[in-house]
């Protein structure tokens, strides 16, 4: 079940850019866009998902010849969305409590990544408000610059509840200056909507293939949705269905 809570206190765990470079090193790594191609999968027979084409405005990572593909979801508000990064710790650690062997399933899937297995593509599902939206722009401008997975991990460290002004236009732009982007030529994407579209219909988009909650994730083999993710799944499951998946 997707769920939705506030939090005060956010801490990072394990850094997205951190695995990325490692990812990086390896070579397996795509920032550009993918041959797009037409997904209309069956879903268990119960009716038809489309799920839009693997595009230019996605942000990818990995081979996009990998076995699977892993279409993910995400709004930057959403503390599940940072826990399953390995952000958030008190959620994290509320999670374990419910159930110990809970851990965030990304940093395993960017194993996949690595080993050439798995196609990650990050999409936007900007849902809890303006400052969802804005936070996602921002995220966008900082990848013209080469740095949207470092600007994702930042916004995930600093969540500090919904639309109460963490994410402001004046902090995202703070966020880029600490970041060591170029804040004139960020401000100006910022302050221009240059991805106020983009996100948009990145959000129709899963509408479309029936988001209704963040993380949420749609796992492909051959064109065709084997399994779903719904919310901060424990990494043992999300592993199993991965793994189901490169049978």
């Amino acid at each position: 079940m997707e769920i939705d809570i506030d939090t005060k206190s956010n801490k990072l765990s394990v850094p997205m850019a951190i695995i990325v470079a490692g990812i990086l090193v390896a070579g397996a790594i795509y920032f550009s866009s993918v041959t797009p191609k037409n997904i209309a999968v069956n879903d268990d027979g119960i009716g038809t998902t489309i799920l839009a084409p693997v595009a230019e405005t996605d942000r990818i990572l990995g081979d996009p010849g990998a076995k699977v593909t892993l279409v993910l979801y995400e709004d930057f508000q959403c503390p599940f969305c940072g826990a399953i990064v390995g952000f958030n710790a008190p959620l994290i650690q509320s999670l374990k409590q419910r159930d110990p062997n809970w851990a965030p399933f990304i940093p395993e899937v960017m194993n996949y990544v690595k080993n050439g297995d798995v196609l990650f593509v990050y999409r936007d599902w900007a849902f809890l408000g303006p400052e969802s939206v804005r936070s996602a722009e921002a995220a966008r401008c900082a990848g013209d610059q080469g740095k949207f997975w470092e600007y994702h991990d930042y916004l995930y460290a600093h969540q500090n509840g919904e639309n109460e002004g963490n994410f402001s236009d004046t902090n995202l732009k703070s966020f880029a200056k600490n970041l060591s982007l170029n804040t004139v030529t960020f401000n100006e994407c910022l302050d221009k909507n240059k991805y106020a579209q983009v996100v948009a219909n990145s959000k129709d988009e899963g509408i479309k293939a029936g988001v209704q909650g963040t993380p949420k994730g749609f796992i492909l083999r051959d064109g065709k949705i084997v399994s779903t993710i719904d919310g901060a799944e424990p990494l043992s499951s999300v592993k199993q269905k991965i793994d189901t998946a490169l049978k």
